[in-house]
């Protein structure tokens, strides 16, 4: 028998990660460059065909394997999480060392996928999929069907099982979805269709689709490129290049499966630069139904096995959370609690700038969380430790932050390859695909 430990651990964490990385992988499955081919010669198609021809694609099926490869010119992030960083926390007191190295443990697996360099396998079958993360002596597996979940972690021989509430009734829970879907769409259209003027009518998908694409190419070159092969299919190319050269980024293509229009491949390549800043995709693929045998999952003696149920709320449960909220929402009229800051955005297009208040809305969250606790009693005799766990959790934000970002005139500034953010000494938040003079200016003029 596998030993078993109730509750919530680091896994319920870090089943998220790859499990939404599935369907992500799925529909963005991609490795560039895309090699060229003078034996390859699809039929012509113009760049709105190309897209609706895309968009048509019905893959439900397929294995492969998937390379992401990553130069964004990071920082070194490894001294941000785990033991001895600064977003390690303690190993003692209370007993939330653990927990701290278990959350830091999920953030450098986040920060890996999402940043790093690496290797998988992805299954897909209708309801049932599988990514298999290859490490360099291990591996890392999401199983995914329409009654649970599992993640596997060979290098520690732990498991997550998550299920659904003894006596779902899965059919009923899809035709749940799909009609509340349905009923917001609905309501989606009647608003739409209630803002227009007399006589108008909601545009058609495809005068949506020529409306999109012309207002695209008020900023964005679109193009068909040069047709090629990607994992040993004949492939479109799809090329997007900013009209300015006010931006980091430099060009994004896009390979589409020639036969099925299914994505294949993409890059992001930064400004002047020769190689794909950011880049992800199949080395080798197949649209036949993989073995059933693959979606198949026991765990081994010796395992140690999570057990999680999703927390799956029914109708009624829905609609009284939506009751309670509107109750606390009119309670709260006319209380003095500030809103908190939304963003601001300056410029547009592939110049975009987005700033953020950072010190007002954290200042406005801290007091709409006492003023809710005030409300309930929660906050009663917690001042103290609360006090101090947000002096702590400023002290390590602020030495992650000195680690990531250089200083600048009036701040500190985190700069990649196809990203910039820089944080002013008086608490504001810049970022855009911009040089770092364009925040500068845009923070000045603001200040």
């Amino acid at each position: 028998m596998s030993p078993r430990t109730p509750g919530p651990t680091r896994r319920s964490v870090r089943i998220l990660i790859p499990a939404i990385g599935v369907p992500v992988a799925v529909a963005l499955a991609v490795i560039v460059p895309m090699q060229a081919n003078a034996a390859v010669d699809l039929p012509d198609k113009t760049v709105e065909q190309l897209l609706q021809f895309a968009r048509s694609s019905d893959v439900s099926a397929l294995s492969g394997t998937i390379e992401q490869r990553s130069e964004l010119g990071l920082p070194d992030l490894s001294g941000l999480t785990g033991a001895g960083g600064a977003m390690g926390g303690s190993s003692s007191g209370g007993g939330t060392g653990g927990t701290d190295a278990a959350a830091s443990a999920g953030l450098d697996e986040l920060l890996a996928l999402a940043t790093g360099s690496y290797d998988a396998r992805v299954y897909l079958d209708g309801e049932h999929a599988r990514l298999q993360v290859l490490d360099r002596m291990a591996e890392r597996n999401v199983y995914l069907s329409p009654t649970e979940a599992w993640y596997v972690d060979s290098e520690t021989q732990a498991a997550t099982h998550l299920t659904l509430p003894e006596g779902t009734d899965v059919e009923q829970l899809k035709a749940d979805a799909q009609a509340e879907a349905q009923r917001l769409a609905d309501e989606a259209k009647a608003e739409a269709e209630a803002r227009l003027p007399d006589g108008q009518s909601l545009p058609t998908p495809q005068e949506v689709l020529d409306q999109a694409l012309a207002r695209l190419d008020e900023t964005t070159a679109v193009s068909v490129g040069t047709d090629g092969r990607v994992a040993g299919r004949e492939a479109y190319e799809l090329v997007l290049e900013p009209r300015t050269s006010d931006t980091l980024v430099g060009e994004i293509r896009v390979a589409i499966d020639g036969e099925n229009g299914a994505a294949l491949a993409a890059s992001i390549t930064a400004r002047g630069a020769s190689d794909p800043a950011y880049s992800i995709g199949y080395s080798e693929v197949s649209f036949q139904a993989p073995d059933a045998s693959v979606f198949a999952f026991e765990p081994a003696d010796g395992m140690t096995v999570t057990e999680q149920v999703a927390p799956i709320s029914t109708a009624d449960e829905i609609a009284q959370w939506k009751a309670d909220a509107q109750a606390k929402a009119d309670a709260a009229e006319g209380a003095t609690v500030p809103d908190v800051p939304q963003p601001i955005v300056h410029g547009e297009g592939w110049t975009t700038v987005v700033e953020l208040d950072a010190q007002a809305a954290m200042a406005a969250l801290g007091e709409q969380a006492a003023a809710e606790g005030d409300s309930t009693g929660s906050g009663e005799g917690s001042g103290s430790g609360d006090a101090a766990a947000s002096a702590e959790q400023a002290a390590e934000a602020s030495a992650m932050l000195e680690t990531l970002t250089q200083p600048v005139d009036g701040g500190r500034v985190l700069q990649t390859s196809l990203l910039t953010v820089l944080f002013t000494d008086d608490g504001r938040v810049f970022a855009g695909s911009v040089p770092v003079a364009t925040l500068l200016d845009v923070a000045t003029a603001g200040s």
